[in-house]
């Protein structure tokens, strides 16, 4: 019997602040930067990729060419697109624990 599978797409998925904000949560935990890049771009297209091009002043081409995980995005790129989604860069101590973040 053959199996049949289906394209599975996170974006579909992130229908919640909660859900967008433990989706990137944990891809910065133990992700790499192209992961990192990618997650962004999910959410991305989960809230309109649209509407974050419009925020940003950026393109929607160069929107999906920096978060698909194969583009190199500039950190500035990174911070404009966080704020863009109502989102906030931070940092902590690596060796924090994950619960006490």
């Amino acid at each position: 019997m053959k199996l049949e599978t289906r394209p599975y797409d996170a974006a579909e998925f992130l229908d919640s602040d909660g859900a967008l904000e433990e989706y990137l949560k944990a891809t910065c935990e133990d992700g790499s930067a192209a992961e990192i890049a990618h997650a962004l771009g999910v959410i991305a297209r989960a809230q309109n990729m649209t509407k974050l091009a419009e925020k940003t002043g950026l393109s929607r081409q160069a929107l999906y060419k920096a978060l698909s995980g194969d583009g190199n995005p500039e950190f500035a790129t990174i911070m404009k697109v966080a704020e863009a989604l109502g989102l906030r860069v931070t940092f902590v101590s690596a060796e924090t624990g994950r619960d006490a973040a």
